[in-house]
């Protein structure tokens, strides 16, 4: 089958959230399919980077856009119904690649992978479509806005509130919508736009996070993830600021490293705390995590999975987490990892592993026997690919039936 996959960050290298789950599709696809990808890159060193695809598809389209155009195509659709998403990841070139891709060859599925860029193939039609939302993006926008001073919470909740007018008329243009979990899924399904719903989980590499065996340092905890994106900010400001003093009351040599790429001027300040590093861009997060008692993730803000918690317990690490974060992993606290809300039970289940080498050991093995079980990317593709086939089928039938009322 010759697939069409567009997504709306190019998905190469395989390094954060927006690209590790179409990376593993596409590879997946591309198994038994032709894959054709097509997508954005904003500088040259991601297009660089990105050739990198070339060995796990057919043929990939790299749309170059520069980010000053970008915000002045976000800027213009503020006063339209249109949301600003859909500008920060609209080019001209790219729509008419898709375009040429969809004249001058004969696709049997369209994919697409974030809302944002649906507007590309949202017309397309007689060809079987689906719309992998992830998350359901304006969710996200609507909880930033309580999070925000007034005008910023304004300016967030019109951009959520237009961005879930965008994400019911896009759905309803495609013939199935799929999501990361079922949460995300009973969310969609309140918009009753009548399309049928389906999820995959995101998975993990568990021979590429499996544990080494090294020795860990008890005095050390950790937290990964971009630290250009508010949600980790936010949480790792409030952490900071409410978790950490208590914690080091009890234990004073705790130590706290925040590993991720492009750290905000704030959280950069937060290096200035006793015990507190702030990484920016490391080559490798496995040593950073093999070495921490556990990985905390103590997020305010989150939609669908994080990949943050898999990988963690994919590498031996216990995690301790918030529950709208732990909330998109299957697995349950106490058995594969904690769960906490105030500074009060954070502080408890981290002081817990930290202080028990039993316990962490019971949290390493479940939980990492956990990601094997319910967050292994082949299973997951096993689901995709059923999903895939339903969606081709009621298409077939679909197109059929039209065909003899022709």
């Amino acid at each position: 089958m010759k697939i069409l996959y567009v997504c709306h960050r190019f998905p190469f290298p395989p390094k954060r959230g927006g690209k590790i789950r179409p990376f593993n599709t596409i590879r997946h696809l591309a198994r038994s399919h032709e894959v054709t990808v097509a997508s954005l890159v904003r500088s040259e060193e991601e297009a660089t980077e990105g050739m990198g695809l070339a060995p796990f598809c057919a043929h990939f389209e790299m749309a170059r856009v520069s980010a000053p155009v970008q915000w002045l195509r976000m800027a213009a659709r503020l006063p339209t119904p249109i949301p600003s998403s859909m500008g920060y990841f609209y080019s001209g070139q790219l729509a008419r690649r898709v375009r040429r891709l969809l004249r001058t060859q004969r696709f049997e599925l369209v994919f697409v992978h974030c809302s944002s860029v649906a507007q590309y193939v949202s017309g397309v039609r007689g060809m079987p479509k689906i719309l992998d939302f992830g998350d359901m993006d304006s969710q996200k926008w609507l909880e930033y806005a309580g999070y925000k001073r007034f005008p910023l919470s304004l300016g967030y909740h019109v951009e959520g509130w237009k961005l879930e007018r965008a994400e019911r008329r896009l759905a309803a243009q495609f013939d199935v919508c799929t999501m990361t979990t079922r949460a995300e899924v009973e969310t969609f399904d309140r918009y009753q736009t009548g399309v049928p719903s389906a999820w995959f989980p995101n998975g993990v590499d568990g021979d590429y996070f499996a544990p080494t065996g090294d020795s860990y340092d008890p005095e050390s905890i950790a937290f990964v993830g971009r630290m250009d994106y508010y949600p980790n900010q936010e949480c790792m400001q409030d952490f900071c600021s409410k978790v950490l003093p208590r914690l080091q009351a009890v234990r004073p040599g705790l130590k706290l490293t925040i590993v991720g790429a492009e750290p905000s001027a704030a959280v950069q300040r937060l290096g200035a705390l006793p015990g507190v590093t702030v990484t920016g861009s490391v080559p490798d997060v496995r040593p950073f995590l093999r070495r921490a008692a556990l990985m905390v993730a103590p997020l305010n803000i989150a939609r669908g999975t994080q990949n943050k918690i898999l990988e963690s317990m994919a590498a031996g690490t216990p995690v301790v987490a918030s529950r709208v974060a732990a909330g998109g992993v299957d697995a349950s606290s106490p058995e594969h990892f904690l769960v906490a809300s105030t500074p009060e039970e954070y502080t408890a289940a981290i002081l817990r592993i930290t202080a028990d080498p039993g316990e962490r050991q019971r949290l390493s093995v479940a939980g990492r026997s956990r990601m094997l079980s319910h967050h292994d990317w082949g299973k997951s593709m096993r689901r995709l690919d059923d999903i895939i086939e339903r969606c081709v089928d009621q298409r077939t039938q679909l197109n059929g039936a039209v065909l003899a009322h022709g």
